[in-house]
């Protein structure tokens, strides 16, 4: 890349990415300019720094692309807004290969075109590892922004998306139990008799088992959030709303702060919740990463299972507070419902309860502490 210079580079990559509905002036000048229809903008900020957010060892650049596109779509989402325009900035070592840039663009753009954005323009620079930083502006289309300080008691606590994938597909990688990901994960087990056996009886086993490794570990690398489920929700009446980012725990509990309520989460051990059925079709996965990393207690599977469901993050899957008389969009499910500090919680202050109880474990990443 060094070889090849910004403006070279620039000349190949800017190709493969979208432009935006809503630009009025693109790339090729000091700044971007962007029609506001709606008069207001959302915007906000994520940073994806090699090594801590992802590995080029476990990531091709096309999923790091989709990833660093993904999860600044859906904080736009999660206001409420539909996203229209990206800024990209990128440091990269002088040695990075054309090629990698290339495919990272081309995920980026991927995932743009997916949701109706472009990119807008950015900045590059030279640095000893790679650091990608994206700044998303998101369209109100005339509806007020969903805040995370809205919800009220008596709403029900829904949510859209992956639960616990992310989490699954990043303890698959750490296990050693996923080979052949550089790139998109390739299962090395789909026709392994004796162990689709052990874990279900049958090859028909074996193959939804590998299929279900296949796409945790490809949402780890490249999470879907469902863009279009925020403004959806919106339209709903919710009254907050935010993706989960670092756990359902730990962001139901960043809602009930700002709001001033106590978040009651159904119980995932109860079969009959989403839940408890989000937790138990993870089991056989759970499975597979206890046998890799040489344990093998009783339960401990439904454990692990209902840990990456509660505690699990960057599933980035759109979480929210609406009236209990909503008319939910497809593909959002009830999990919970939101109450009153106080009495019946015995709560004396904002927090979340599952299955009723206070919850005494792990709350999920937190970037400095882990």
């Amino acid at each position: 890349m060094a070889e090849l210079g910004e403006a070279g580079l620039l000349a190949v990559i800017t190709p493969l990415l979208p432009a935006s509905p809503v630009q009025v002036v693109g790339n090729g000048d000091d700044c971007a300019v962007l029609a506001a229809p709606d008069g207001r903008y959302v915007v906000s900020t994520d940073v994806l720094v090699e090594g801590h957010h992802f590995r080029t060892d476990w990531s091709g650049p096309e999923q790091v692309g989709r990833r660093a596109a993904a999860q600044n779509l859906a904080d736009a989402a999660a206001m409420g807004a539909r996203p229209v325009a990206l800024v990209v900035s990128l440091v990269l070592p002088g040695d990075t290969p054309v090629s990698w840039m290339e495919g990272l663009a081309r995920g980026l753009g991927e995932e743009c075109r997916k949701a109706g954005a472009g990119v807008v323009g950015g900045d590059l620079s030279a640095g000893e590892s790679i650091v990608i930083a994206v700044t998303v502006h998101g369209d109100l289309e005339g509806r007020e922004p969903v805040l995370r300080s809205g919800a009220r008691a008596g709403d029900l606590v829904v949510h859209a998306g992956d639960l616990g994938l992310s989490a699954a597909g990043l303890a698959l990688l750490e296990a050693g139990a996923a080979p052949g990901c550089h790139g998109g994960c390739e299962a090395p087990w789909t026709e392994d008799g004796d162990r689709a056996a052990r874990l279900g009886g049958g090859a028909g086993a074996g193959a939804k088992e590998a299929g279900l490794i296949r796409r945790c570990v490809e949402r780890f690398l490249a999470p879907a959030p469902p863009i279009q489920a925020g403004p959806a929700l919106a339209e709903t009446g919710a009254h907050a709303m935010m993706d989960v980012s670092d756990s359902l725990l730990r962001d139901c509990g960043r809602i009930a702060a700002a709001s001033g309520v106590v978040v009651d989460l159904d119980d995932p051990e109860d079969p009959r919740t989403v839940l408890g059925r989000v937790a138990a079709a993870l089991e056989p996965v759970a499975q597979v990463v206890l046998e890799a990393r040489g344990q093998g207690e009783p339960g401990g599977a439904a454990r692990l299972a209902r840990q990456w469901v509660l505690t699990g993050g960057e599933d980035h899957g759109m979480l929210a507070c609406v009236p209990a008389d909503a008319i939910l969009p497809e593909g959002v499910r009830v999990i919970g419902r939101v109450l009153e500090v106080g009495e019946p919680t015995g709560q004396s202050a904002p927090g979340v309860l599952v299955g009723g109880r206070p919850w005494t474990g792990a709350l999920g990443w937190d970037h400095f502490a882990g």
